[in-house]
């Protein structure tokens, strides 16, 4: 009786996971989904953009156009699966393919680096939080016959850096709209907006790990995919 008391007494009076978290997390899948979708557009009708900075980069990505492919197919699939992954926490098949499609992704991504748009920044951006998602990654990988808590914790981590990509279009987006008064050009805000979008997502989603929340939700979670 003192035990079970005693459970009941650790359980967040506020278990669910915050509203804005939910809000945010959902966004980023759109906003990455609608960043895949416009690449490939722009990949399969080239001359498309009015914007000369924007027609600059399509031609930038263009340039290897066979590599971008090969980074962003798999980043989509990876993001649809996180979906999934979320949602029906006891499924395993999406856990099957987010392991190698996000090695895929990862190795991709420091080939991608070499024609990075932002110079060094946002090369020093990439190599630093790319190195991090394929530790998380590789850490959860390690824990799939171990503790099913420890490998949801670094899987969530994983997935949050990656989705940092979609977090830098925003900030990438208030550079565009000052362009006007700051005469900043992609080349030059590009890694900026790197360090902070990918930034933003990885304090917020350790930050939430922490939290009493968060613990409480991953494990429940883990405990419904034993």
């Amino acid at each position: 009786m003192d035990k079970a008391l005693s459970e009941i007494s650790v359980v967040p009076k506020n278990a669910q996971t915050p509203a804005w978290l939910r809000v945010w997390f959902w966004a980023c899948i759109v906003i990455a989904v609608a960043v895949v979708c416009r690449r490939i557009f722009a990949l399969a009708h080239p001359g498309q953009a009015t914007r000369s900075q924007m027609a600059a980069l399509d031609q930038a990505f263009a340039s290897h156009a066979i590599l971008t492919l090969a980074h962003i197919l798999p980043a989509l699939a990876f993001v649809l699966l996180v979906a999934f992954f979320y949602i029906r926490p006891g499924a395993i098949w999406p856990e099957r393919f987010l392991f190698p499609l996000g090695l895929v992704v990862g190795i991709t991504a420091y080939a991608m680096s070499v024609y990075a748009v932002g110079g060094w920044a946002e090369w020093s951006a990439v190599l630093f939080f790319n190195s991090l998602f394929l530790f998380s990654l590789g850490r959860s990988w390690s824990q799939r016959y171990g503790d099913p808590q420890l490998k949801l914790r670094w899987m969530t981590r994983a997935i949050a850096v990656l989705l940092g990509i979609a977090t830098t279009r925003p900030v990438m987006g208030i550079f565009f709209a000052t362009n006007r008064l700051t005469h900043l050009e992609p080349r030059q805000f590009f890694g900026i907006a790197f360090w902070i979008g990918f930034s933003i997502n990885t304090i917020i989603v350790e930050l939430w790990l922490r939290s009493p929340q968060g613990r409480f939700q991953i494990e429940r979670m883990a405990g419904s995919v034993s």
